[in-house]
């Protein structure tokens, strides 16, 4: 969502501010402004559409080494230069990531208070509500309005009275401070700030922090000091470049062979037959005793969820849930103490799941998180983490990231089929070894995209496109729709296979392009059937299908080929299909690829 970034130290704040809003341009963003202590009073510039807009709008120079910067993706309030941060009221700017619940509410007695409201946005009502709270100490005038907020936030705050500090805050929204010598720096993510500062602090839920150039001073809303410690990050500062693609999305398709080799190294031992997992915290006992798993994610991680569900059931014999986080939440779930409530979140920052997994804590149940990002809210909220590595992840549409969902979950399924004695030790040798495959399988799909690129520029311009698949290849047919409409703007619907009768059969007509991945397995026989259903209804249909399977040409019009492997991994293989096609949609329409319209990277808000 939002992107809030903030510097305080001895060098123009500006070029260091912009950069920084360049690195979190992934999180997607309609507008952008900076606000800078200048001397003794505040410059202030903000911009509708892209950074290069705001850039050009800057006069050459801009004295100041404090100021805070803002990419806005608009939630009250269309996308304009009005409502586009940072917001002014009286000697105080700030920026905000997050919803005020209760803006309406606030906005009326500030109205009644004599305050005048330029913008549509709940974030104004912060600034004048700061500014009315002000009597010259403002991080007291930060808390002390804070309080009268319901909602989730992340802010950064300037007083021109106080040019020698910002107050930041957190509550629900991601928040870092990179630590420098005479400079601080502070992002929403680590991002933009590892090419200034490896050392960070993360702020927690309830914390507020006064930031100077040599010092940094962090609270509670209560007044309590709070003791943090700092981390080193050790990521590659290359890894946010594109290393000659010419989209991030293709760079994290081809980075899939080696995210496969991080999320599994030193956790697999072919010749023990073992998973190993020291990042679970849950006894033998535990595991054994475990009565259900219960699901919670949203997206392309709720499609990891979906697959999960077979593989703890058919590997585990756990019983499995699955709930999108958003209606979870709502849901008043019926639980055991021998539930284990499961998190899948690539962020680790996804607002409905992050308060999901929180509800689940708070009413005593186990809970565990699959997230890519070390330090993340939610790695911080579960009892047990475990990390897919996947590196960062810049283009919007999840790729790399939902792979290296897919091996942990695999992964954690084994261990605990293991554990609970559901799985014989040669099935887990097998797996394992095939598991070890994946990589150069993966390889092997990407250096032979050919066929899907041609495939993809053929039917480009379809209106509407159905993706079906049964059993393990259910979930890839929904991922598969998804990403295509996610980066190139065509209708996609996934279904089961099974339930074409049931009502979708009734909007096939001729040409309609139907993928269908046909993966051989136990539901490999009643799939041709249903490619038979689409067939009789004059739709061209595009298979997903192993190199060894030559029966599957006599039922559908075309083939995309995936390396054979066993049942339980060949969506891994399929998912890339999917992904590439996708892709080459979208880059022959001329879209946006790394930044679709209308969406963000991560959801940091309801």
């Amino acid at each position: 969502m939002c992107g809030i970034t903030a510097y305080i130290g001895a060098k123009d704040a500006t070029p260091i501010i912009l950069d920084s809003l360049r690195k979190l341009e992934y999180r997607g963003y309609d507008s952008a402004g900076i606000a800078v202590i200048n001397g003794k009073e505040i410059f202030v510039q903000k911009s509708e559409g892209g950074l290069d807009r705001l850039c050009e709008s800057l006069p050459k120079s801009i004295p100041g080494t404090i100021g805070i910067g803002h990419t806005r993706w608009a939630t009250h309030g269309p996308p304009s230069k009005l409502n586009a941060h940072p917001h002014i009221s009286g000697d105080i700017a700030v920026v905000h990531n997050g919803i005020i619940e209760n803006f309406e509410s606030l906005k009326g007695q500030l109205i009644e208070d004599g305050y005048e409201f330029i913008s549509e946005t709940d974030t104004e009502v912060l600034a004048h509500l700061i500014n009315q709270n002000y009597k010259g100490d403002i991080e007291a005038a930060v808390r002390d309005s804070l309080e009268y907020v319901d909602g989730s936030y992340a802010i950064a705050v300037i007083c021109k009275s106080e040019p020698g500090r910002l107050i930041i805050a957190r509550k629900d929204s991601p928040l870092v401070i990179g630590v420098g010598e005479g400079e601080n720096f502070i992002a929403s993510d680590i991002p933009a700030i590892v090419n200034y500062s490896r050392d960070v602090i993360y702020m927690d839920d309830g914390e507020i922090a006064s930031v100077g150039r040599d010092g940094i001073k962090i609270k509670t809303f209560d007044g309590e000091v709070v003791d943090k410690g700092v981390h080193t990050i050790d990521w590659d500062v290359n890894a946010a470049e594109k290393a000659g693609y010419e989209h991030f999305m293709l760079k994290e398709i081809h980075e899939q062979p080696d995210v496969i080799r991080n999320t599994i190294a030193g956790r697999l031992s072919e010749l023990e037959g073992s998973v190993q997992l020291q990042e679970v915290g849950l006894s033998n006992d535990e595991i054994s005793r475990l009565s259900k798993i219960r699901i919670i994610a949203c997206g392309t991680s709720y499609h990891a969820g979906l697959l999960s569900k077979y593989l703890f059931e058919n590997l585990s014999r756990i019983p499995t849930e699955v709930d999108t986080a958003s209606e979870f939440r709502y849901s008043n779930a019926i639980l055991d103490r021998d539930t284990l409530v499961l998190a899948i979140t690539q962020s680790g920052e996804t607002a409905d799941t992050l308060a999901a997994l929180k509800a689940a804590k708070s009413r005593g149940y186990k809970t565990f998180a699959i997230t890519n990002v070390v330090g993340s809210s939610i790695s911080r909220s579960a009892d047990d983490v475990l990390y897919t590595r996947a590196g960062s992840e810049i283009g919007v549409a999840a790729t790399k990231t939902f792979t290296a969902q897919l091996i942990a979950v695999y992964l954690l399924s084994i261990y605990f089929g293991k554990i609970r004695k559901t799985i014989d030790f040669e099935v887990i040798k097998l797996l394992i070894s095939r598991i070890k495959q994946l990589p150069k399988q993966v390889q092997m799909v990407i250096e032979n995209s050919q066929t899907i690129q041609l495939y993809s520029k053929i039917f480009s311009e379809a209106s509407k496109f159905f993706f079906i698949g049964r059993s393990y290849d259910y979930p890839i047919a929904l991922e598969g729709a998804l990403k295509l409409k996610e980066i190139s703007y065509l209708s996609a619907e996934g279904y089961p296979a099974g339930e074409l009768k049931h009502g979708p059969l009734a909007l096939l007509e001729h040409g309609m392009p139907v993928i269908a991945i046909a993966t051989k397995g136990r539901t490999y026989d009643k799939m041709l059937s249903n490619i038979k259903e689409v067939k009789a209804r004059d739709a061209y249909v595009l298979a997903i299908a192993s190199d060894e399977d030559i029966e599957i040409e006599k039922y559908v019009d075309e083939v995309m080929r995936v390396p054979e492997t066993i049942e339980l991994l060949s969506p891994v293989l399929s998912a890339v299909v999917t992904q590439l096609f996708a892709y080459y949609c979208a880059k022959e329409r001329g879209c946006e690829i790394d930044k679709p319209r209308n969406l963000a990277k991560s959801v940091t808000v309801e």
